[in-house]
Parts: C-alpha cells; structure tokens; sequence
C-alpha cells in the first residue's frame, strides 16, 4: 500500500504551519516546512512585487525542489509517512499573478523540469478564508514583511488558490482533497475543530487505504 504523502495548502496566514505539525504529532509522520524567512528577496518582493518576483519565485522553486528531493530520498523511499505544509504546485499560483507572461513561460518550462520525477502527494488539504480573516491572522503573527501585503493582493490570491483548486480537482480525481474552512472552523484555538480535522483526515486515510 502506498505510504501517506500529505500536502496543507491555502493562501498566506490560513493556518497551513499549524495544521501540518498537528498532523505530524498526532500521526508521527515526518514534517515537511516550506523555507519562508530565508528568502532574501521576499522583503524586496512587497516593496516592489515587479521588480523582484523573478528572483523571489525562482529561490523558492530551487528551495522546494530540493526539500522535495531530500524527501524522497530520506522517507517516501523508505516507506515513511510524510506530511508537508505546502504543495509545490503553489508556485505556479504565485508565479502566474506576479510574472510577466514572458517572464512566466521561461519559469514553468522551468518548473516543469525539476518537477517531472518529483513525489506527488496522495491527498491535499485545502484550507481557506474570508479576506478579513486572513488579514487578521497576518497581522497577528507580525512577520515584518508580511505587514506590508495589501488587501487587493490578498483578495487576488484567495482566487487564484480558489480556481487553482478547482482544476487540481478537475484534472487528478484520485488525489482526495479535503478542503476546510478557516471562517467556520479555529483548529489553533478550539481543540474539538482540530480534532474534527484529524478524524476526516484518518478517516480518508483509511478508506483510501493509504496507511502502512
């Protein structure tokens, strides 16, 4: 049977981070966090999303794509279950809303390179808000550069991650995706919504046979 492979997925400040360690911890899977606060051009990137998207989304896909590799290598290999919070297809979503369109064909001739062998998960979680949500949560866990994100860019993203759902779904029908919503649901605060998450979670783990 094949091992757990799990990806949390959603826009900024959803609560991506917390679900995967809480997952990681309650079924002792590895965990899988996506470099973030390394990328030396993300504060550039807010202040001048045209000028430095380029370069942001190019350091993060390398970063990604070794994380995935070392992976792979070190667990899946070895029949170890691993849960990450990011997917990489998320690159796409933020290369295709800040890259020129020449710009965005070099990068996914790119992406499509490093990605061709890379582990594939065998189930998303999709977490989503409401924008006045997100932006709450942003603010309140006071990453310096995150403060400088605008409602607009927010509010573009939400869809984007929306409609990228949408035909993920469309085009791989045998990857379950759970989708839950931030707005309904507090799983950092409220221990009965977490455990509401992990139940559903074990529950498709179990019914897609996907437990060791």
């Amino acid at each position: 049977m094949p091992v757990p492979f799990i990806t949390v997925e959603g826009p900024i400040g959803v609560g991506k981070t917390s679900l995967t360690k809480a997952l990681a911890d309650q079924n002792q899977f590895q965990l899988l966090k996506e470099i973030v606060d390394e990328n030396p051009f993300l504060n550039k990137f807010y202040e001048d999303i045209e000028e430095w998207s380029f370069q942001t989304e190019m350091f993060f896909l390398c970063n990604r794509y070794k994380q995935l590799a070392d992976i792979q290598k070190k667990f899946i290999s070895k029949q170890e279950p691993v849960v990450a919070d990011y997917h990489i297809f998320k690159n796409l979503i933020f290369a295709k809303r800040t890259l020129p369109e020449a710009e965005y064909a070099k990068y996914e001739a790119i992406y499509k390179i490093l990605t061709v062998d890379m582990p594939k998960p065998n189930m998303v979680i999709y977490l989503h808000a409401s924008l006045d949500t997100l932006m709450k949560r942003i603010k309140l866990r006071g990453r310096e550069f995150e403060q400088m994100i605008t409602p607009d860019y927010m509010e573009q993203l939400a869809a984007d991650y929306h409609e990228f759902i949408e035909r993920f779904e469309r085009e791989h029908p045998e990857i379950p995706v759970l989708r839950f919503n931030g707005d309904e649901i507090d799983f950092v605060q409220n221990s009965g919504d977490l455990q509401l998450i992990l139940d559903k979670v074990d529950g498709t783990l179990q019914k897609r046979s996907l437990t060791l």
